[in-house]
């Protein structure tokens, strides 16, 4: 590795969040480019075992926001990739309240840092499509500068609006500091291990009554491409990140091999109970938004600034059904138990209506 980096290239580079699965494949990508000399890892707690190996050769240190700040004060960072965010409160002890901690008091602590640090030339952050909310008001297709049509009900979307706001400040201040936003759709392929992947790889999927969203994805290796080249290149702005053309809902699951399970849309927050019962996990209310009202991202900037076309949303699905093969759907057991579990939600919610003054 180069000592002294490559002339436009970044020397130090630091990573937050590199105990997670993203955090984690992307320190090891900027580890194995020869330009970049440090690559150092952040984060409050030690990566899972399976992706320890990732992070052979990258610097980790054990910091949480407070610490952030001396810490890339004494690294003198020359650039700061924030991947620390936490997507749904079942992924953080404490819930809601510590994910909030975690996603904005956090963001704006690292910021502070970054403003301070005098070496600093490129930032790079994780956003979401999720900041465009999802709800029936919404356009067929988000540009970057499409406002949300209503505030977004699940507390990672929030969290995001909060967090891009911040950055929108962090660039005001610090001009000199190339900084990216990247909005990225749901990630999926063979390796990614997500929230929308385990709802795809189980044998019976909740979907809602009478909805059929158009959803996009982005494959997990170009998400990859897409923050190493922000990186090593220089691309300020806001960027929308996602594989063109879209899937309904109805036509990723047939292609998955599973089985959906219609909800009735008033009872829908009982999805996550009747995954809880069968032992498929939670859904926040940004999944259970997304399921109903979909969500299509328009990527011409991305495409015309990175020179780099992701690969389409079909094939990004196709490659994550080959790397999850078993199609094997219910038995009549867990078929028995799925199809009560929804009875007793709808009887739940007839109860709730009659019993509404």
């Amino acid at each position: 590795m180069n000592p002294g980096g490559t002339p436009g290239t970044p020397g130090v580079v630091v990573v937050t969040g590199v105990s997670r699965f993203l955090g984690a494949h992307v320190a090891a990508r900027l580890v194995a480019d020869d330009r970049i000399a440090r690559v150092v890892g952040l984060d409050v707690s030690d990566p899972a075992p399976e992706l320890a190996p990732l992070l052979d050769g990258v610097e980790r240190v054990r910091a949480d926001a407070g610490a952030v700040g001396s810490v890339i004060a004494d690294l003198a960072a020359d650039a700061v990739v924030h991947l620390a965010l936490v997507t749904a409160p079942d992924q953080q002890h404490g819930g809601r309240t510590a994910m909030k901690e975690q996603n904005v008091i956090g963001t704006m602590q690292l910021l502070a840092a970054c403003q301070r640090a005098p070496r600093l030339r490129k930032l790079v952050v994780r956003s979401s499509t999720a900041a465009y909310g999802a709800s029936f008001r919404d356009p067929a297709v988000f540009t970057e500068d499409t406002e949300p049509q209503a505030v977004p009900r699940g507390g990672f979307a929030r969290d995001i609006l909060d967090i891009e706001g911040y950055v929108r400040g962090f660039r005001r201040r610090r001009a000199d500091v190339t900084a990216t936003v990247l909005r990225f759709a749901p990630f999926i392929g063979s390796t990614a291990d997500t929230t929308l992947t385990r709802y795809f790889a189980q044998p019976v999927v909740p979907t809602v009554l009478g909805r059929d969203p158009r959803l996009q994805f982005v494959h997990f290796d170009d998400a990859l491409e897409v923050l190493h080249r922000s990186v090593v290149e220089d691309h300020a702005g806001t960027y929308n990140v996602a594989g063109a053309g879209v899937l309904a809902l109805s036509q990723a699951i047939r292609r998955a091999g599973r089985v959906a399970v219609p909800i009735l849309e008033p009872g829908l927050s009982g999805a996550a109970g009747i995954a809880r019962t069968l032992g498929f996990g939670r859904y926040g209310l940004d999944q259970v938004d997304l399921f109903v009202h979909g969500r299509v991202v328009d990527t011409s900037r991305l495409i015309q600034e990175y020179g780099f076309t992701p690969r389409s949303t079909a094939a990004a699905f196709e490659d994550f059904i080959r790397g999850h093969p078993d199609r094997t759907v219910l038995g009549s057991d867990r078929l028995h138990r799925a199809e009560q579990a929804i009875l007793d939600g709808i009887r739940q919610v007839r109860a709730a209506v009659r019993e509404r003054p």
